[in-house]
């Protein structure tokens, strides 16, 4: 960092258009130090105001530089574009995001809102800016400023261009059919874009009008005013429709551009009727720096973009997640008897399993036929209306977030006690399932095993696999990290399941299903809107356990081909694999302490599949729904105190 007397005298007017550039980035650079103290970047401004100041020659010199570079420049782009994607579209703003990111600016550009993050690149810019004193700022300006009146003119101007064309953005997007035909009909709002143009001229003509009417400027500032908040509500009318018809992530990106650019109009009117112009323009630059801080953020933009699609996809998962939740002794007996049915399915998949492994498929091909057999069963147990256990966390979990909402709220009473209570339920219902699930599949493998050695006069699998089993469950391994990453695989195929859905029902598949000439011809009218109620009810099963499948499936060997192989511990399958493998081995198994080694594996499995599962698909319906300051502490309290007084409750029901 050069000191400042090198710097001044570096300051060449006539320089070429990147070394002018330079200069002031140099010159914030100087100003902001170390970043340790906003006082001390006052001070050093002050120190640069004095310098120049008493050199009537560098004065001169400063005032010829600023005069190139305000003629030179397009201010409009920071103060209209800057910090809005260049096409109103997701993934291209990701896409620029990136290149931002990953390649360097130059300073050799007149675009004010390519130079000005090369200039002020830190939030600690935007920190000082906005602790300078009016006094220091006017003697800035003054300094700079050759003819103060044409100045303030040609600032006034850039900032009316500005609102100009923000206002253009406005309109445009406004009128996109995107828009336009989720728009509430019942009402004009959505007429209010087409007057825009006008009040923009209406503003501008009172403004820079001969002689000023100050009545009829403030009217033209009230109309733009009030055009812009009816804008606003019309645009509040299309979240409302997406709510209830499927979110879209390319539209909220789209929504969230025009809020903001509506905000820019007021920011910039602001500065515009402003009585003391200079710091205006100080606010707008220091709130450009926070605006440049946050258009790099990938993060942010994919967070902030896809609150509603995660909020959505809770939704429906809550919806789906309170069928799950057992209350009474009735829904237990039929949870015990649905798991034990999915049990009993799982013996067969645990079947087809070892048989693909027997084909001696090479390692891709292998896992797709694994994941083809897996979605099978994984559907079959879904249309027969029965439950495979580890399916249950991320669908309950947004269920129990959804009740936390109101859980502080003054209307809820004893709102603690009743969370509680559902925790109770839930906690019995993913035991029920687990053991249902498990003390079914033992004994179906078995059986299962006595037919082959009838047909074949074989076991099911070899001693050799038996061994090789018994090495991949033992708890002495990996099993237990593997355990928590298929409870991350479960909660992904969740995720998959309410995108699936969400786009489905956004795209109105159900009514194409039902209304379309072409589906209706071949299946006739009554089917089609048959396979419409059956597709809208069944396509987010399908979805998460197709996807569930051929996670199972293809990860081991897509991750092996790298060099890491992940694999998945499944409680289901893992019990079904065991039982085979116990029946391979026959009494013998029990004298093998390997074995009781993967015994003891089972329970610490079904408990990091369901944990893990629904740990993350609870913070993210936590997240989804806005959920934040709830008295965790009280919470842990009360169902510590439920667990010491009836434990019994979280395993049957009273």
């Amino acid at each position: 960092m050069k000191d400042l007397r090198t710097l001044l005298n570096s300051l060449d007017p006539e320089a070429d258009l990147a070394r002018r550039h330079v200069w002031l980035i140099q010159l914030f650079e100087w100003i902001r130090g170390d970043e340790s103290s906003i006082q001390a970047c006052a001070s050093r401004l002050q120190t640069f105001i004095v310098a120049v100041e008493t050199q009537p020659e560098l004065e001169a010199r400063l005032k010829a530089w600023w005069q190139k570079l305000v003629q030179t420049v397009e201010v409009t782009t920071l103060l209209a574009d800057f910090g809005f994607a260049p096409r109103t579209a997701f993934f291209s703003e990701l896409a620029e995001r990136l290149r931002r990111k990953l390649l360097p600016g130059t300073p050799e550009t007149i675009d004010t809102s390519e130079l000005f993050p090369l200039v002020a690149p830190s939030r600690f810019d935007a920190q000082w800016m906005a602790a300078l004193k009016e006094e220091q700022v006017n003697q800035l300006v003054t300094l700079l400023s050759t003819d103060q009146p044409l100045d303030t003119l040609r600032w006034q101007l850039c900032l009316m261009d500005a609102l100009t064309y923000c206002t253009a953005q406005i309109r445009a997007t406004g009128f996109s059919p995107e828009l336009r035909l989720r728009m509430d009909r019942a009402n004009d709002d959505d007429r209010a874009f087409h007057a825009l143009s006008g009040d923009v001229d209406a503003f501008r003509t009172a403004f820079f009008g001969p002689v000023r009417d100050e009545a009829m400027l403030q009217a033209a500032i009230d109309q733009y005013r009030t055009r812009l908040d009816t804008c606003r509500w019309a645009v509040n009318g299309v979240y409302n429709h997406l709510d209830k018809n499927g979110i879209s992530v390319g539209m909220v990106f789209l929504l969230r551009q025009l809020r903001e650019r509506i905000v820019r109009v007021r920011e910039l009117l602001d500065a515009l009727v402003s009585p003391t112009p200079a710091m205006a323009a100080l606010k707008l630059l220091a709130r450009r720096v926070t605006i440049g801080q946050d258009s790099k953020s990938i993060g942010a933009l994919i967070s902030a973009n896809s609150t509603l699609l995660s909020a959505k996809m809770a939704e429906r998962s809550a919806e789906t997640g309170e069928r799950y939740i057992t209350r009474d002794r009735g829904e237990y007996r039929e949870m015990l008897g649905k798991a034990m049915g999915g049990g009993a399915i799982t013996a067969f998949t645990t079947l087809l399993k070892f048989m693909v492994v027997a084909v001696g498929l090479s390692a891709f091909w292998s896992g797709f036929w694994a994941g083809v057999m897996y979605a099978g069963s994984f559907i079959v147990i879904q249309l027969l209306h029965l439950t495979l256990a580890t399916k249950q966390p991320a669908m309950t979990a947004p269920a129990m977030a959804a009740k936390l909402k109101d859980i502080d709220s003054p209307e809820a009473l004893n709102s603690v006690d009743v969370f509680v209570d559902e925790v109770t339920h839930l906690v019995r219902s993913q035991v029920a399932s687990v053991l249902g699930n498990v003390f079914m599949v033992v004994p179906a493998v078995l059986l299962v095993n006595v037919m082959v050695q009838l047909l074949l006069g074989r076991p099911m699998i070899s001693h050799k696999e038996a061994g090789h089993v018994l090495e991949t469950l033992t708890l002495l391994g990996p099993t237990l990290f593997w355990a928590a990453f298929t409870g991350i695989i479960l909660f992904s195929s969740s995720m998959v399941a309410g995108w699936t859905e969400n786009w489905f029902v956004l795209h109105r598949l159900d009514s194409a299903i039902a209304h379309n000439p072409r589906f209706t011809a071949v299946l006739g009218v009554g089917r089609a809107r048959r396979w419409s109620r059956f597709m809208r009810g069944n396509i987010s099963g399908f979805a998460s356990n197709i996807s569930l499948g051929f996670m199972l499936g293809l990860i081991p060997p897509f991750t092996g081909f790298f060099g890491f192989e992940l694999e998945a511990r499944h409680v289901t399958l893992s019990a079904g694999q065991l039982a085979a493998a116990g029946a391979s081995l026959g009494l013998d198994a029990f004298r093998h302490p390997a074995f009781w080694w993967c015994v003891a594996s089972i329970p610490l499995i079904g408990a990091l599949n369901l944990g893990v599962s629904f740990y993350c698909a609870f913070r993210l319906a936590l997240q989804a729904h806005n959920v934040s300051g709830v008295d965790r502490a009280r919470i842990r309290r009360v169902i510590w105190a439920r667990w010491r007084s009836n434990p019994r409750s979280f395993f049957v029901p009273d």
